[in-house]
């Protein structure tokens, strides 16, 4: 099914650089105003310039950080800050972190992926995308002709037959680095002529989940369809065909998901007052736990609850309220006009039977930001409650990695935020040229 192809990647020259660790990013969409900054001033030739440049005063449509990152791109070549691999190559990726107290090593495949329209069914989303973020990376992409930074995609290999062939490889990793959260990124190509035979036979019998880098894959495929316009035709082989990504086994023991929770605000105060064990007893069940227990002692539970059935806690001045769905709630669930796999979501039922059903918070209020914004600690969330600066935290499990490809399967698509991959791929390491 999915053509997944060496590519002759661009990599920073080292003895040119230096230390590779100070001219790499986290993605774009995790990069704050003040770390635009910071790594700007942290090497001339940081990828930053290229992925998110800084706007400047007097931009106009001749003279704007796309035009200088196209510029800054062509000078690097030109002067070997970046070199293009001489063979085509596969590059084994590995990270290793530290999350949730516990030691991670997640191994991943770069490679270029033939670009498919989402009806194909090769490769599957699982989230909808949003404009904005769509026309800044197709402005980035024509500027560069040049994917700098690959999307995470997963793929089932229960034999974990492509991890063990990618673990031989890590001893002699060309690179190694630890970037500013301590944590470490190893690479190296792989070029062998059998090897590469070998992967992209594997790949073409593989369906791909997408996990985190939708806009930048919808991206691809307007930036293909431009091309084929301005060309009228394009071979097979024409690099604007694919796409870079790094490739992870579904059940790669680094497959780290953290939930995404929410905080409210702006509800109203007899909207606020229904938040109550009683009000909840139709779809589940409630039991009411501790006021002043921690946001580690609630995540237990909440996990525990989680085994076996769709939980989650609401948290407000007055109440610690763990929700777990019960059968009149299953049954409620199933009139969603949505497939199974995504009534079995914590996030979906949250949303569903709470947020919509019982707040009268509806989509279009959540897209706009009007009553909800999301936070990845805890903490963080029952902290927003405490200093009133929000209403209600919504605290949620983490969502399974299989259940996201249930998801996908299902021709469905999870509410916003439903995911959090962690860590996130490295910008930088290797960039996919599309000429």
């Amino acid at each position: 099914m999915a053509d997944v192809q060496p590519l002759r990647g661009f990599r920073y020259a080292s003895e040119v650089v230096g230390d590779i660790a100070q001219v790499v990013t986290p993605p774009y969409d995790v990069i704050s105003p003040e770390a635009q900054a910071r790594y700007y001033e942290r090497n001339p030739h940081n990828i930053i310039r290229l992925e998110l440049g800084l706007d400047q005063p007097g931009d106009n449509e001749l003279n704007n950080r796309y035009t200088r990152a196209a510029r800054t791109f062509a000078e690097w070549r030109k002067s070997g800050v970046v070199r293009q691999e001489e063979q085509p190559a596969y590059y084994v990726y590995q990270q290793r972190f530290r999350a949730q107290g516990r030691d991670y090593t997640r191994t991943s495949l770069i490679a270029r992926v033939r670009i498919e329209p989402w009806d194909a069914r090769v490769v599957l989303p699982h989230e909808r995308t949003m404009s904005k973020p769509k026309s800044d990376r197709l402005n980035i992409i024509r500027a560069t002709a040049t994917n700098l930074s690959p999307i995470m995609s997963m793929y089932d290999d229960p034999q974990g037959r492509i991890r063990r062939l990618l673990s031989n490889y890590v001893e002699q990793a060309e690179v190694q680095l630890s970037d500013e959260a301590d944590e470490m990124h190893i690479l190296h190509p792989i070029q062998d002529p059998q090897q590469i035979e070998l992967i992209r036979d594997f790949f073409s019998e593989r369906q791909l989940y997408i996990a985190d880098g939708h806009h930048r894959y919808e991206t691809a495929l307007n930036y293909r369809n431009e091309i084929l316009e301005q060309r009228k035709q394009l071979h097979p082989d024409d690099a604007a065909n694919f796409v870079m990504m790094a490739l992870i086994d579904l059940d790669d023991p680094g497959m780290v998901v953290e939930p995404t929770h929410r905080v409210l605000f702006n509800l109203a105060p007899e909207i606020l007052n229904t938040l109550v064990p009683d009000r909840f007893a139709d779809y589940f069940t409630v039991q009411q736990l501790p006021e002043q227990m921690q946001a580690k002692e609630l995540l237990q539970k909440l996990e525990q609850a989680g085994h076996d059935t769709p939980s989650f806690i609401i948290h407000t001045a007055a109440n610690n309220l763990l929700l777990s769905l019960n059968v009149a709630g299953k049954e409620q669930m199933a009139k969603s006009q949505h497939s199974e796999a995504w009534n079995g979501l914590d996030v979906a039922v949250a949303h569903t039977l709470v947020l919509e059903a019982l707040l009268g918070v509806t989509p279009a209020d959540i897209t706009a930001g009007t009553h909800l914004r999301y936070i990845h600690e805890a903490q963080d969330a029952l902290n927003e409650v405490s200093q009133g600066t929000a209403q209600v935290a919504l605290l949620l499990n983490a969502t399974r990695v299989r259940q996201i490809c249930e998801v996908s399967d299902a021709d469905d698509l999870m509410p916003q935020k439903s995911t959090y991959f962690y860590p996130k791929l490295i910008t930088g390491l290797v960039m996919n040229p599309l000429w």
